[in-house]
């Protein structure tokens, strides 16, 4: 079976969050908070005062910061990071309570410094943040006591005569046996019995029922032997101010001879009190913080640590001047460091040709960010403020200016004899071509080219012919037809003079039309030279869809868009004959394979054969 904390086999009593065996977390009060304030001011700040007999207390910074917790007492005494020097973490005694000091490790944590005591404190304390960055918020908690609340345990074990909440109580009476005791108690160890209070059993008055008969007081023990201190324990620390305690034995009065402690009354046994030792400081020794994070991801960096000079005392580490860790050689507070090889940029291309043939346009390469090992990573591995330019302008020079023309139309002007065909002509400017084109000039292309369908009949008298089709097929044009003087005879027409009809009244020879709206229409330039001169080339021109005001238009059919590109001198090249360059020796391929046509001897005793070479070459960069 189980032992409850009322050290009762089987019982099931547990300790609750007051500390009180069997309780049921109503005899305390937690009190807990976060100092968010914004502080402006360098220094000390003092975040929450911890009263006197709290317990299960929690300071936590809520993330980690450059600031520092530090604890003192209601005095003025120092328990944790004071004076502006930074304790390490550990263990400090401070309040009549353990504080465990917290500082996770700097690189690779994000959780801030705590404070951490089971308590109960036996003073008041204050805690304080040093502030040198913003607050990033500080949580607080312990747990207080209600008003009058007196823990069962401390009544559970109480011996007689012991003190409850500091008060000791007095027995009603004394006799002359008991005095004789103390003063005996008092020669053999050396204390006053003030310093260890001997109570007898039977001393407190009993509170039995009334219908319970009371037991029977033990017999006293013999009083031939007492308690005597004999020595004391061994110092807890070496140096700096330890602690040991007095080690009590029952002897005989008389002899003061050891005997088993069963002979005395345990009930006087002096209660073994602290007693300092070894005060004398410990050696200063340089303690060393951690290292800070390096100062660069890639590359070489630098990092930082904290070396001070401490010594222990009292069980507590205290910061002290330089010159005492002079005997020990002094670490270094900085080191190189390089997490990774830094990536590099890289131009993997050369830049391409303008994007335009003139005017204003942009041109690439290829840039990458290539890690040591040579793979291809993102961009933020590299510095981008190294990146070299991948897109940049250029200036073609300005544009040309070209004529644009229509087809010319399907019909003549006249049904018979002479007439003419008609296209429309525009100089277009101040606009970015993708064509090599010259400026437009004053050799402006002619709007109407002769035709012929046949020769036409006679009639004597005016003899009008028949209206020509409209010069264009929309928009605003002229019509015209024959009008000739003639005279008719059997089968025939005679042509006369137009003033053998000058009494007649001339019909008109010519008269507007207009058919229908012209709209969109498809207008090309001239063709361009040709790219290559054999080997098969190509020439181009620029094509637009203009409206009838000449503006750009989108009504065009895309099926009837004259072609923009063809291919042109597909005849093969016949290379040129130098007579002044020829090979000498037979053999000249092989000073090619050994690539000696670098010297200017080779290239002159195989000029054919190195020129072949540095043409095919040049021809194969071209095209990358």
């Amino acid at each position: 079976q189980s032992i409850g904390c009322d050290d009762y086999l089987g019982s099931d009593k547990v300790i609750d969050k007051c500390g009180i065996c069997g309780g049921d977390n109503t005899a305390c009060k937690v009190v807990s908070g976060v100092f968010k304030h914004t502080l402006t001011n360098l220094g000390y700040h003092k975040i929450v005062e911890i009263p006197e007999g709290a317990t299960k207390i929690n300071i936590t910074e809520m993330s980690k910061s450059n600031n520092y917790l530090a604890l003192r007492s209601r005095s003025g005494r120092s328990i944790i990071n004071g004076n502006w020097a930074i304790d390490r973490p550990g263990r400090y005694e401070g309040g009549g309570t353990m504080f465990t000091y917290k500082r996770p490790n700097e690189i690779s944590s994000t959780a801030g410094e705590s404070f951490l005591a089971d308590g109960p404190t036996n003073e008041v304390l204050d805690v304080y943040m040093i502030h040198q960055q913003p607050n990033p918020g500080i949580h607080y908690e312990y747990i207080i006591p209600g008003d009058n609340v007196i823990s069962p345990q401390l009544l559970a074990h109480r011996r007689p005569g012991e003190p409850l909440n500091g008060q000791l109580e007095m027995p009603e009476s004394t006799n002359r046996d008991d005095e004789d005791l103390h003063r005996e108690m008092d020669t053999l160890t050396g204390q006053s019995a003030g310093t260890f209070p001997v109570i007898q059993p039977g001393r407190f008055p009993s509170h039995q029922p009334e219908n319970q008969v009371p037991a029977v007081q033990p017999p006293r023990q013999n009083r031939e032997h007492n308690w005597k201190q004999i020595g004391k324990t061994e110092c807890t620390t070496t140096c700096g101010k330890g602690s040991q305690y007095p080690i009590f034995h029952c002897v005989n009065r008389i002899t003061h001879e050891e005997v088993p402690d069963s002979y005395c009354d345990s009930s006087t046994k002096p209660i073994p009190e602290e007693e300092a030792c070894n005060l004398f400081p410990c050696p200063a020794f340089w303690d060393i913080g951690e290292w800070s994070e390096c100062s660069k991801t890639c590359g070489l960096g630098m990092q930082h640590r904290q070396i001070l000079c401490r010594q222990i005392y009292a069980n507590r580490t205290l910061t002290v001047q330089q010159y005492r860790c002079h005997h020990l050689e002094k670490p270094e507070t900085t080191s190189t460091c390089q997490l990774k090889i830094c990536s590099e940029w890289q131009i993997r291309t050369e830049w391409t040709s303008c994007s335009v043939p003139c005017g204003v346009g942009q041109r690439t390469r290829d840039v990458k960010c290539v890690s040591n090992l040579g793979d291809i990573v993102d961009d933020e591995e590299c510095n981008m403020k190294l990146r070299p330019n991948d897109i940049e302008n250029c200036d073609m020079g300005p544009c040309a200016k070209s004529w644009f023309l229509t087809e010319w139309s399907d019909r003549c002007s006249a049904e018979c004899g002479d007439g003419v065909r008609t296209r429309s002509v525009v100089c277009m400017t101040n606009h970015v071509s993708s064509l090599p084109l010259e400026g437009c000039g004053n050799n402006r292309p002619s709007e109407t080219t002769p035709c012929n369908n046949g020769p036409c009949a006679g009639k004597v008298e005016w003899f009008a012919g028949s209206w020509t089709q409209c010069s264009i097929e929309c928009g605003s044009g002229t019509q015209q037809r024959e009008v000739i003087c003639v005279r008719k005879t059997e089968g025939n027409f005679d042509v006369l003079n137009p003033y053998e009809c000058s009494y007649l009244e001339r019909p008109p020879s010519q008269q507007s039309c207009y058919l229908k709206p012209c709209g969109s229409k498809w207008f090309h330039t001239e063709w361009s030279t040709c790219s290559k001169s054999c080997e098969g080339g190509f020439r181009v021109r620029e094509v637009r869809c203009l409206s009838d005001d000449m503006t750009t238009s989108t009504q065009c059919d895309p099926q009837l868009k004259p072609e923009e590109k063809e291919p042109c001198n597909t005849q093969d090249c016949i290379p040129e004959i130098d007579e002044n360059c020829k090979d000498k020796y037979y053999n000249c391929n092989v000073v090619v394979q050994a690539r000696l046509c670098v010297y200017t001897y080779y290239k002159t005793a195989c000029c054919a054969s190195c020129t072949r070479v540095a043409n095919r070459q040049s021809g194969f960069l071209g095209r990358r």
